[in-house]
């Protein structure tokens, strides 16, 4: 099952926009619990922040039919078909159920994806995976592994969901939040993008003006957001949709 994460905001809506950029995911297809509701104060003011909690939405599970609801059922079809088509459905044996999807199943999975796809991009690549519940890193290094990174990162964050859509074909949903890095890009990208904002965030508390950050990816949105919980005096939300959505950081 997926864990939640908790997010502290101005209000219950932009900590719900931080709650899905944390997750990766849109607002179908998360569930929220409120927490705490900022509360009003004197001519109208607003004391206290909003505190949400969420997580992804768990895969729904069919019910199982009783006992008689199957016998009826099969009563029904019995009297509808034909002898012949009977004894066929007598042969037919009854599918049985997937089994539950571990974690190191999907990083298996995603493993084995990843080292095609490099040989397919002619790259010498080794991988390295770290599966800690159900968040999976699996790391790619080696030699003429740029072209799976691409200007902006913008191929890898494709490479990424192709791995996730592989791993689903190959072993049906799961509840996993599956991260691929190339050469260590993301983690570079995060030191240079936490260093950035910071700067950006004492611009903002010494000019009292709002700052509008580039379109970035939920990733990096998620990067702006955890980076500005410890700056005093500045508040970060999200707006706008897909690829066009980007962080606001204002005074607070």
């Amino acid at each position: 099952m997926m864990e939640w994460v908790e997010v502290t905001a101005k209000t219950i809506h932009d900590a719900q926009e931080q709650a899905l950029d944390r997750l990766h995911v849109t607002r179908d297809e998360a569930e929220f619990e409120v927490i705490e509701e900022p509360k009003a104060g004197l001519f109208g003011r607003v004391r206290g922040e909003a505190r949400v909690r969420a997580r992804i939405k768990p895969t729904p599970v069919r019910p199982k039919r009783d006992r008689r609801q199957r016998q009826r059922s099969k009563n029904t079809k019995r009297r509808s078909t034909s002898p012949a088509q009977e004894s066929k459905s007598m042969n037919t044996k009854e599918q049985p159920e997937r089994p539950e999807v571990s974690p190191q199943e999907v990083a298996d999975a995603a493993t084995a994806f990843m080292s095609g796809l490099a040989t397919a991009f002619g790259a010498d690549a080794q991988t390295a995976t770290e599966v800690d519940g159900t968040d999976i890193d699996v790391r790619v290094t080696g030699t003429d592994i740029g072209r799976l990174v691409g200007p902006g990162g913008r191929t890898l964050a494709a490479v990424q969901d192709l791995a996730r859509v592989a791993s689903q074909r190959r072993l049906g949903d799961h509840d996993t939040r599956l991260r691929i890095d190339v050469g260590n890009y993301r983690e570079r990208r995060r030191h240079a993008l936490e260093k950035f904002v910071l700067a950006v965030a004492e611009q903002v508390k010494d000019t009292g003006e709002t700052k509008a950050l580039e379109p970035m990816n939920s990733a990096d949105r998620k990067v702006v957001h955890d980076a500005l919980t410890s700056v005093d005096g500045v508040g970060s939300r999200s707006e706008g949709n897909d690829p066009h959505r980007r962080v606001i950081i204002s005074p607070s």
